[in-house]
């Protein structure tokens, strides 16, 4: 059973399509990177898998639970990092991830103990009384890493969790959420414009202007595109280069 199923969801803001009849899954214990430039859609389907807007056409599916019929069950397996931070700065690490749990309705003690279990795993455990404005940005995005967690989760969704961040910030968020899939058997959807954030081994959804223009093994998404690298198979694919070779500027 898929972690995650999207078959044939569309969406509109009024005249303009975000998203055209799309549709892949990702496996439990992968990685599956959603590619694709700013204005793709991929924050529109992220909006869509969590309920943030309504399902106008198609039918998403988390483990198999209808995201529109028993939202209660799917949301439950569901941890999400949005692009935009949200965490409360004058809060403390431990004071930012209680506040969560009573969101979700776990006890006090049962989130305490949860809390130190998710800052050791994404190595925070030394900053847990630390105010949040005093984190680096890394360490920020490590923290909203840690409160999706808190309610364990066996499917994770980060949109551009890795924008703003240093090369080696990016590297160090990569690979603690690399390691939840292989120790945890966490199924990842990871949205990204950058092409070095891809690995050789991921599964690989490559969407632009609201379709999927290609989906599978990295290579073989490559070889079908007729490209030598995920640059020019994006390239040949969409028409479309990012500067630099999908690093930020």
């Amino acid at each position: 059973m898929p972690a995650l199923s999207i078959d044939s969801v569309s969406h509109s803001y009024g005249a303009r399509r975000a998203l055209v009849d799309i549709g892949f899954s990702v496996e439990p214990a992968s990685f599956t990177a959603l590619l694709g430039l700013n204005g793709a859609g991929k924050s529109t389907l992220f909006s869509l898998i969590t309920r943030l807007f309504g399902i106008q056409h198609g039918r998403i599916g988390i483990f198999g639970h209808d995201i529109a019929r028993t939202p209660g069950e799917a949301l439950r397996l569901l941890g999400v990092v949005f692009q935009p931070r949200t965490l409360d700065l004058d809060l403390s690490v431990t004071q930012n991830l209680l506040y969560h749990a009573a969101l979700h309705g776990i006890g006090r003690r049962d989130a305490r103990a949860r809390s130190q279990e998710v800052l050791a795993r994404i190595g925070l455990a030394d900053r847990s009384g630390s105010k949040v404005r005093d984190l680096s940005g890394g360490q920020m995005r490590r923290l909203e890493i840690a409160r999706a967690l808190l309610h364990r989760p066996r499917l994770l969704l980060l949109d551009e969790a890795t924008v703003g961040l240093d090369v080696k910030a990016r590297a160090d968020i990569l690979e603690h959420v690399r390691r939840l899939v292989a120790e945890q058997g966490i199924g990842v959807l990871w949205a990204t414009h950058l092409f070095d954030e891809i690995g050789a081994n991921d599964d690989l959804v490559v969407l632009h202007q609201g379709r999927v223009l290609a989906k599978g093994k990295v290579a073989r998404v490559i070889a079908d595109a007729g490209g030598s690298d995920i640059n020019t198979a994006f390239m040949r694919l969409t028409g479309s280069a990012v500067p630099g070779g999908g690093q930020q500027s």
